[in-house]
């Protein structure tokens, strides 16, 4: 079970730090990073890969407040921008996703650690998707409307609640990321418009 182990790599004694490649990618700039692109083979077999989970360790370095960052720089590029965004888009294959929290004031950005959805309800129904990794692409597919979800806070501390509408939809987007899915897996009808990508 993912959330067990993710409570095991917070104990001492595990490995506390991102990959060699890991932090050569993340130190690569300040800015925005490269979004991994659909089609590009290189970037298509990371985008088709499951990510590894975070441990502890790694939320303490430097190299995480530096991905997260750089994720923000990213999904905020006013060229390219989304609602969302997981760390395999950019090149790190690690289970963190940043998802905009239009269920709060503000509409923060969040990041989820070791995200994984515990529990639906509701109905599924279908809504219109782009993916910043799947530019000048749009379709619609079904996802639940309310989720109950388990991840680790970037204070290392287990968390569970729910998340409904929009947001929910988010979190499933990102969460399929990190799983080697992308939404136009799932299409359910494909068309062709602008919209934000997560």
């Amino acid at each position: 079970m993912l959330f067990a182990g993710a409570l095991l790599a917070l104990l001492p004694g595990c490995s506390a730090d991102f990959s060699r490649e890991e932090r050569r990618v993340i130190a690569a700039g300040e800015g925005p990073m490269r979004v991994l692109i659909l089609g590009n083979g290189e970037d298509e077999a990371v985008l088709r890969s499951t990510s590894r989970p975070v441990n502890g360790g790694m939320l303490r370095g430097k190299t995480y407040a530096t991905l997260r960052r750089r994720m923000l720089a990213t999904v905020r590029n006013p060229e390219n921008e989304g609602v969302g965004i997981a760390a395999p888009q950019v090149g790190v294959l690690r289970r963190i996703i940043a998802v905009q929290r239009f269920d709060k004031a503000g509409e923060p950005f969040e990041f989820f650690l070791n995200p994984e959805i515990i529990g639906v309800s509701g109905e599924k129904q279908a809504g219109r998707e782009g993916c910043l990794s799947v530019p000048d692409r749009y379709g619609d597919v079904e996802r639940w409307q309310q989720i109950r979800v388990r991840y680790i806070d970037e204070d290392g501390e287990p968390r569970e609640e729910e998340i409904a509408g929009f947001t929910a939809v988010i979190f499933q987007h990102e969460l399929d990321h990190l799983d080697g899915i992308l939404y136009v897996d799932r299409l359910a009808a494909e068309q062709g418009s602008g919209e934000a990508g997560a």
